[in-house]
Formats: C-alpha cells, sequence, structure tokens
C-alpha cells in the first residue's frame, strides 16, 4: 500500500470531518451519512443505529466474511464544545501547521475514524477469512450514550466481533486498563425567601455545599481504600466537583442548586461504598434540615451515565495483536475513561491505541501531529495481514 496515498487520503478526509460541527448536543447525523456513504463506496454492509431523538445516530459497518471472531475499529463522532474557548483559528475548519492537523476533534478523536476510513478500500480486498468492522458512536463525551445503546444491539445480533481497537489518543501507546467514569448531578430545592429572613426560607446552594463538604470528605476516604495491587495513577477512586449552579440575587433565598460531580472507580465496591455515604447524609441529615422549614424541599441525584473501567486481562488477543503490529513490547494503563469498557461487557478482547495526545484532547487548538497520524496508518496497514486473503 501506498503510504503517502493513504496519508493524503486521511488528511482529505480528516478535513471533511472537522468540518461537521457533531458538538454533543447537536446532531451527528451528516458526519454519520458522510462515512456511511464512504463505507459503503469501499463495498462494506452498513447498519446505522437511530437513537430515541431522532437527531444522533451510531454506525456499524462489516466488510469481509459474516462470521464471529471479527476485529473492530472503534471511535467517536462527538466533540465537546468550542464556546468560550479562546481559538487562533477557525475549530470547525483544519489548520495545517508545523506538522500539525488543528481543529476541534482532530486527534479526540476524528483523526482516527479518519485513518481507519481511509484503509477501507485496502482492508477488502484482504478480508477473506477474518471480518473487520467499524463503529462509530454518538454521544460519547456526554456519558457514552452511544455506544452503550450500540452494544445492546450488536448483542442481538448472531455475528460479533472478537477484538476491538479503541483509537483514543494515546500517542499510540498501548493501553489496556482505565478506570470506570460515573458522572452525576444532584439537584437541591429549597424554599425561595427574602434574603434578610434567611430562617424562613430553605438555602438550596448552602445545602449543595454542604453536599459538595461531604464530596471533599469521602475523597480522603477513598483514597485509604485503594487496593494494594491497583495499576491506575492515583491508585485510588477519585471524585471531582465539576460545578456548583444556583441562585438568582445577592438578596434572595435561592431555592434550586445542583452539583454536578463524578467518581472514576477502580472497584465497585467504592461507588457503592460512596453511594451508600452520600445517600445516608441525604436521608439522615440533610433532608430533615431542610423539610423542618419546607416539606416540599428535596435531593434528587440524576445518573448522568455509569461506565465501567477497562479491566486489565491475562489473556487479551487484541492487545497481543497491537503489540506484534507496533512492535510494543508492554501496555499501559490511563486515568481517563473510553468507550473501552463497554465493549469489553459484550466479551471482546479491547485495548486502547490512537494517534495523538489526550493532553490536546478538549483544549482549544486542538491538534492532531502528522506523524502520530502515519504511525496509525502503519499499524493499520499491517493489521490487513490478519484478516487472511
Amino acid at each position: 500500500m501506498n503510504r503517502v496515498i493513504a496519508l493524503d487520503d486521511t488528511k482529505a478526509l480528516l478535513r471533511e470531518l472537522i468540518a461537521f460541527p457533531t458538538v454533543s448536543s447537536d446532531s451527528n447525523l451528516a458526519m454519520i451519512a458522510f462515512l456511511a456513504d464512504r463505507l459503503e463506496a469501499a463495498g462494506a454492509r452498513v447498519d446505522i443505529y437511530g437513537d430515541a431523538t431522532g437527531t444522533k445516530a451510531n454506525l456499524f459497518a462489516t466488510l469481509g466474511p459474516e462470521v464471529d471472531g471479527g476485529i473492530l475499529l472503534s471511535g467517536h463522532s462527538d466533540v465537546v464544545p468550542v464556546a468560550d474557548q479562546d481559538w487562533s483559528t477557525d475549530p470547525f475548519e483544519m489548520v495545517e501547521r508545523d506538522g500539525k492537523l488543528y481543529g476541534r476533534g482532530s486527534c479526540d478523536m476524528k483523526g482516527f475514524i479518519a485513518a481507519a476510513v481511509a484503509m477501507a478500500p485496502f482492508y477488502a480486498e484482504r478480508a477473506k477469512d477474518r471480518p473487520i468492522h467499524f463503529a462509530f458512536t454518538h454521544d460519547e463525551e456526554v456519558g457514552c450514550l452511544g455506544a452503550r445503546a450500540l452494544v445492546q444491539a450488536l448483542r442481538g445480533r448472531d455475528v460479533r466481533p472478537g477484538v476491538a481497537i479503541i483509537g483514543e489518543p494515546t500517542e499510540m501507546r498501548i493501553i489496556e486498563g482505565h478506570k470506570g467514569c460515573y458522572e452525576y448531578t444532584t439537584h437541591f430545592t429549597g424554599l425561595e425567601g427574602h434574603g434578610s429572613a434567611p430562617d424562613r426560607g430553605v438555602n438550596a446552594v448552602e445545602y449543595a455545599v454542604r453536599y459538595v463538604a461531604r464530596l471533599l470528605e469521602l475523597k480522603g476516604k477513598l483514597a485509604a481504600r485503594a487496593p494494594q495491587d491497583s495499576p491506575f495513577d492515583p491508585p485510588w477512586t477519585t471524585l471531582n466537583t465539576g460545578a456548583l449552579v444556583g441562585g438568582v440575587a445577592h438578596n434572595v433565598i435561592p431555592g434550586k442548586a445542583r452539583v454536578d460531580w463524578e467518581m472514576r472507580p477502580v472497584q465497585h465496591s467504592d461507588a457503592d461504598f460512596v453511594k451508600d455515604e452520600l445517600r445516608h447524609y441525604c436521608t439522615q441529615i440533610l433532608l430533615p434540615a431542610m423539610r423542618a422549614v419546607s416539606p416540599g424541599a428535596d435531593i434528587v441525584t440524576e445518573t448522568i451515565g455509569e461506565v465501567d473501567g477497562l479491566i486489565p486481562a491475562a489473556e487479551n488477543e487484541a492487545r497481543d495483536i497491537v503489540m506484534e503490529l507496533t512492535g510494543t513490547n508492554g501496555a499501559d494503563t490511563v486515568p481517563f475513561g473510553t468507550e473501552a469498557g463497554i465493549f469489553q461487557t459484550l466479551g471482546m478482547s479491547v485495548v486502547v491505541c490512537g494517534p495523538g495526545s489526550i493532553e490536546q484532547a478538549h483544549k482549544p487548538d486542538e491538534y492532531v501531529a502528522i506523524d502520530q497520524l502515519g504511525q496509525c496508518l502503519a499499524m493499520l496497514e499491517r493489521l490487513g495481514g490478519k484478516l487472511g486473503g
């Protein structure tokens, strides 16, 4: 395969993918339709799975025979917002400069998607014994909603992939494990009133602050619960308060507040511990005090997403294949989350390996280095040898 042509095709594809403003709050349908056309032109069988809103969709495509054990290349189509970020260029127009390709999603993770789709005609000629699959999902950045729905759809199919390579930006390092990512929003309903009479109202913001203080206490307890053989850095389950929102004016007792928070568990027992502690704190401490003033006061926690981590496995065909393809000895773990653990629940062996650095993800002037795309394409070309033909 001519790698110069493959790189040129990948760059051209990436330019078109970046031009789709697939922020998680908006539709990804146009990008999915574009990818479906490209894959069908290469001879792939393409299925599109729409969500309940009709504005989002997952894509699953196959080249090669209809047999179990195929190799899946997966990436998410959505990107994080650009609002309030100081970009030096249009974030939805790819700019090439100094060996880097700039644009929202260039590394997270449209660069990998472009490389995988650029290789589709090459795979079409080689997938004789083992199929190659493509999975492009929606809403990874807001709870991995698309991957969870896609895995449910794949459970109903007679033929399933056996190996998955998730192309999140790892600088082409092989990642065999990461923590889970559980995201929540806790809503506080108090009783509004005039700020001069605080005893006659229920200050939702103040109770939200007490809730955050409890989260901070639990952070310390989680550090003490770290498993002795934890492979992660840091080795314990982490908690993060992302936002505390509430109030309308200086002199008004706020009746509404919310806390956005997350935890990244290294073990299921930690997640149960945190949820039990918070449930007890709310029902035994906060709510009785709130309802003594206003019986209608409430605290409700909304689960945004509970995405399991990728569990390192002693036997992992995906890891072994990618180690062979890249010439790498060994695999690492990372603290950030991906869709990998979701695919692992389907019984697949899974690794995370893709071009670009997570340090560039979500930032203004996000970029992927061209040499990283070249390394990814080299790996994907060698992958063709695993398909027979």
